[in-house]
């Protein structure tokens, strides 16, 4: 199974502590899998720069080492053209941001990949189009 984690879920494994970051556990058991190679992930190529961001905001304190430590986990990414038309044409068809559809449209690109979400704004607005889960409804296949 390939996953595609947007910044929503991410950012849980910086900021586990915190209590509004709810459902933590789950994506830290993502991170544990992928870790282990028992479970593949690929990203959109902005993955970083917008975790950065939302860091940054919410601990600048904590910024410059929580992305060194996300960027040694050197994640793949996909920068296929086709990915950011399809983004582009999310943007238009469910009014979120690409920034937002670039991780939906990496997902219906890379076969058998599934995107998991943490932002129900997204979730309520893209589920229709598959593909896609929210965090505290993720289980990983046994591999």
């Amino acid at each position: 199974m390939t996953v595609v984690l947007d910044a929503s879920v991410i950012i849980k494994w910086v900021f586990a502590d915190r209590a509004e970051e709810s459902h933590s556990f789950q994506a830290l058991q993502i991170l544990n899998l992928i870790k282990e190679s028992r479970l593949a992930v690929v990203q959109p190529p902005h993955w970083l720069a917008e975790t950065a961001a939302v860091i940054a905001r919410l601990d600048p304190g904590r910024a410059r080492r929580a992305v060194s430590l996300l960027d040694a986990l050197e994640l793949p990414v996909i920068t296929d053209i086709e990915v950011y038309q399809k983004a582009c044409d999310l943007s238009a068809s469910l009014g979120q941001h690409v920034f937002d559809t670039l991780y939906h449209a990496v997902a219906l690109h890379k076969s058998g990949a599934m995107l998991v979400t943490a932002d129900e704004r997204y979730y309520r607005q893209a589920h229709k189009i598959g593909r896609i889960v929210r965090l505290q409804d993720f289980v990983p296949s046994a591999s």
